[in-house]
């Protein structure tokens, strides 16, 4: 992220919306505006802490920024 118009930095932003849309607001028929904050807040912390990303060579963006690794039980 590399400052004011960059059109590179819109592609991680994009690809997150992407992500959200088709794997939790898509999927789901909410029933208040609560319960759609609330799911898409665990969704959030999902994607940052357990999902792997391929771009950042199968880490999560929590190990990838922080620099440690989560290890198997």
């Amino acid at each position: 992220m590399d400052g004011k118009g960059r059109w590179v930095d819109n592609v991680f932003i994009e690809r997150l919306w992407r992500s959200l849309k088709y794997e939790e607001v898509y999927l789901k028929a909410y029933t208040t505006p609560r319960e759609a904050e609330l799911e898409i807040g665990h969704y959030m912390v999902f994607y940052n802490e357990e999902r792997n990303h391929q771009g950042l060579n199968d880490l999560t963006p929590d190990e990838a920024y922080f620099g440690r690794q989560r290890y198997a039980a």
